[in-house]
């Protein structure tokens, strides 16, 4: 005789996929916000999206370049400006993936899901791109092994979006009236 699993079981997958975007939300809010985009952080050399601080020993403090000079140091300003669109594009676009998830769940319907889906593959989409041209863009001044958190973050939120959007298109969680517990669910959710 089979034991019966018990209604929590079924929602797992759906509570899984929302883990996933609020540990991806988090880890790009950590990078981008709270370390400022700076992904190497060096008392004598600092790199981020919005800056390339230097050593300068003349002056005793760091001095950062602003984008006329930055061409002179083989930086490309457009390059720079493309990565910033692409990696915060990323973190604005995966602020939008929980609602379309709990509509979906709410709702019963594939629309909402499909958009969450859409939401999560540009997410990273623009993250990879902005990532690929920020590094391409730095690669002179950039030492891999002196990387800091806030790079390790972005590539865990890439490596999390991608696991994410695997998750989503294998197991597509929207609630159906016909699944065990989904008119539960439906009724819980226009409850509130």
């Amino acid at each position: 005789m089979a034991i019966p699993k018990p209604r929590w079981v079924s929602h797992l997958p759906f509570l899984g996929t929302m883990g996933l975007a609020v540990a991806v939300i988090s880890l790009l809010f950590y990078a981008l916000l709270w370390k400022a985009g700076n992904i190497l952080e060096l008392p004598d050399l600092r790199i981020g999206f919005y800056n390339l601080c230097l050593w300068n020993d003349s002056l005793g403090h760091l001095q950062c370049p602003q984008p006329p000079e930055l061409a002179a140091l083989g930086v490309s300003w457009a390059g720079l400006a493309l990565a910033r669109l692409g990696v915060y594009g990323a973190l604005v676009l995966t602020l939008f993936v929980p609602m379309p998830l709990l509509l979906a769940r709410c709702k019963g319907e594939v629309g909402e899901w499909q958009l969450a889906v859409g939401f999560v593959a540009a997410s990273s989409v623009l993250l990879a791109s902005g990532m690929g041209l920020f590094l391409t863009s730095m690669w002179r001044w950039l030492q891999m092994d002196l990387l800091g958190p806030g790079f390790l973050a972005l590539c865990s939120a890439q490596v999390l979006l991608l696991l994410l959007l695997t998750a989503m298109v294998a197991f597509p969680q929207w609630a159906r009236k016909d699944e065990p517990g989904g008119e539960l669910l439906v009724l819980s959710c226009s409850r509130h």
